[in-house]
């Protein structure tokens, strides 16, 4: 009997289905998530693991689909390979293989791509090592790869067998050596003589030649690594092809990772003191000096810093003129002022020492000071007026001018609308100073009539020859017609000096000082400079791990040039006090020996100071590592020693 499904027609609901009227909530069950790309449930610690027998299967697919998880797996820090029984020797299969074989099939035919097959095999050689390679970042994993037994055989083998100028082997070589980065701390190097294979000529030739950036960094990391430890410390070799490369690659500071390999490389081969006391020998080692030095330059980090020390401080405008102290009574003037009656003696005195000055003051007892000083001395016979006529004849000279008290306290009785006249600047510069400045004639207006009156002296001399009286001046007798041009040599000029395109419009003076112009120039405090920012320069941060490396690297070479090394015993003379028989060619070798330490010492410190000037600019901003410098510096200052 067939079922026959009812059909929905129109907008009608068919007798056969009933209205939803009820809406249940149905939980849904939570169960393991077993998609492809979930990859917790391949990392189920078991023996029979799906990975793990995939690795092992043979089967190139089922390979690919493991290579291709544990890719994603190896960059979590929780991915830890013994948790997963047999995968560790697994991952290890297929890189031995090519090893072992491998490799042959790609180095003899360079030219010509891989079979599908050998390809295929290779891709899974380097995969998985890749993988090794990626979880011994991972502490645990690393101590693992460490202590297997598999682990150094495997690089050694590597780094032996592959021929690292093929194309092919680079990558495989390139992951072998990071993989010996991860374990070298617990790598011995062997011996020279043993039959044990070795990765340190491979390294070495890596290093040295081969034209990889990528390599080179790898094999310099892991030969600093491992000359790290004591044990491999005997396989350093004064003429190492990784120091020569180092030292080659040092000036490259753009390639950051290059630069820090080369400096990891340098303070681990020099960290051993014969190696240090063998490196003051090195043709490059002035060279290699410098280049460090020029890197702790170009990574410092410095900032300006300006300081203000400038004092309290005032700017006037500049002047040309010169000021001038107040006129005080000529000779000529008194004798011309001492026979006229008062109070017209008076009145001609007012106009010779004042002049008229709205906002000029002087007080009543200076001013009848200046009367009085200059008459009585002469009053027996020319007498003289009272105080206080003398202040009321102001007004009458100077109509503008009257004396008046201001309120205190204290209360100050002054003559206001006056002032002392100035000696003009002419008066002191067209001054004639003949008959050793004994000249009684006044002072003149210009440059001409002062050199018409030294004529006149000139010419009151009798005879073809005269002697040259202004002031000190020391010319004998001389022709006249030799005198008159000499006479101008003493003579200002009319036009004020000229002020320098470099001088200031404004005159700086310190904040004690009272008025400008002063009467005495000579006086006047020192002012502070003009300009007092001092501006210098100092580190913002720590200088950057490579430049701490460079340092450690001139530190070593600085005492190895520096510290003093005292005369051992010597082999032919006696020892603490004992004296010895020793054969005569041994003393001369020890002796030898002394003589080239004490040379490769000599070529350290000229190479220090040969960079003195450079190292001065090198600013820290530790203390500890500030003082290194400066006693670096100073050592170097003192230069060779006197041998």
């Amino acid at each position: 009997m067939a079922l026959v499904t009812p059909v929905r027609t129109g907008t009608t609901t068919p007798g056969l289905y009933r209205a939803y009227t009820h809406t249940q909530h149905t939980t849904q069950r939570v169960g393991p998530n077993v998609t492809d790309d979930y990859e917790r449930w391949y990392t189920e610690a078991t023996a029979s693991n799906r990975m793990v027998l995939s690795l092992r299967s043979n089967i190139h697919v089922e390979i690919g689909w493991a290579l291709d998880r544990l890719h994603r797996l190896c960059t979590n820090d929780q991915f830890i390979l013994m948790t997963i029984p047999g995968l560790t020797d697994a991952l290890f299969e297929w890189p031995e293989w090519y090893v072992r074989e491998g490799h042959l099939e790609s180095e003899k035919y360079s030219f010509f791509s891989l079979t599908a097959e050998a390809d295929r095999k290779r891709r899974h050689a380097i995969e998985s090592l890749f993988i090794l390679r990626n979880s011994a970042m991972n502490e645990p994993n690393a101590h693992e790869l460490a202590n297997h037994w598999r682990t150094q055989p495997l690089i050694f083998s590597a780094l032996y067998n592959l021929d690292p100028e093929t194309d092919g082997n680079t990558e495989f070589i390139l992951n072998t050596i990071e993989l010996l980065q991860a374990i070298s701390l617990r790598v011995i190097l062997p011996h020279p003589g043993s039959t044990d294979k070795s990765p340190l000529p491979t390294l070495l030739q890596i290093a040295g030649h081969s034209p990889n950036r990528s390599l080179i960094v790898a094999a310099l990391t892991v030969l600093g690594q491992l000359f790290t430890h004591p044990p491999n410390l005997s396989r350093l070799e004064v003429d190492s092809l990784a120091l020569s490369a180092s030292i080659r690659y040092l000036p490259l500071f753009m390639d950051q990772p290059l630069v820090e390999a080369s400096l990891n490389y340098m303070y681990a081969h020099l960290s051993h003191p014969p190696m240090a006391k063998a490196f003051l020998h090195h043709p490059f080692m002035p060279s290699a000096l410098r280049v460090l030095v020029s890197l702790l330059l170009a990574e410092q980090v410095e900032e300006a810093v300006s300081l203000d020390i400038t004092g309290p401080v005032r700017t006037v405008p500049a002047t040309t003129t010169i000021a001038m102290p107040d006129h005080d009574l000529s000779n000529g003037e008194l004798e011309h002022l001492l026979p006229m009656p008062e109070p017209t003696r008076c009145y001609e005195w007012m106009k010779t020492m004042f002049v008229a000055e709205l906002e000029g003051e002087l007080t009543q007892v200076d001013f009848w000071n200046l009367y009085k000083d200059a008459f009585t001395p002469h009053v027996d016979r020319f007498p003289i007026l009272v105080a206080s006529d003398v202040i009321k004849n102001v007004n009458i000279v100077f109509p503008q001018a009257q004396a008046m008290v201001l309120p205190g306290p204290p209360q100050r009785f002054v003559v206001r609308g006056v002032s002392r006249r100035k000696e003009t600047q002419a008066s002191q510069r067209f001054k004639c100073q003949w008959e050793r400045s004994q000249c009684t004639v006044p002072p003149f207006a210009s440059a001409g009539e002062l050199y018409d009156h030294l004529i006149q002296h000139v010419d009151a001399f009798e005879g073809t020859y005269a002697p040259c009286l202004w002031s000190t001046c020391s010319v004998p007798q001389i022709p006249k017609s030799h005198l008159r041009p000499h006479i101008l040599t003493h003579m200002s000029s009319s036009q004020p000096p000229a002020k320098h395109p470099s001088q200031d419009d404004t005159v700086t003076l310190s904040i004690d000082t009272d008025a400008y112009p002063l009467v005495n120039p000579t006086l006047r405090p020192v002012p502070p400079p003009r300009s007092t920012l001092v501006t210098y320069r100092r580190p913002i941060v720590d200088p950057p791990p490579t430049s701490l490396t460079a340092l450690l690297i001139v530190r070593i070479l600085f005492h190895t040039s520096f510290v003093a090394t005292d005369l051992a015993p010597r082999p032919d003379g006696e020892r603490f006090g004992f004296p010895g028989v020793v054969e005569e060619d041994e003393g001369e070798a020890i002796a030898e020996d002394y003589g080239s330490e004490v040379e490769g010492e000599r070529r350290g410190r000229r190479a220090f100071v040969g960079v003195r000037g450079m190292m001065e600019g090198i600013r820290m901003k530790d203390e500890v590592l500030a003082s290194w410098i400066a006693e670096m510096v100073d050592a170097a200052y003192d230069g060779l020693p006197q041998s």
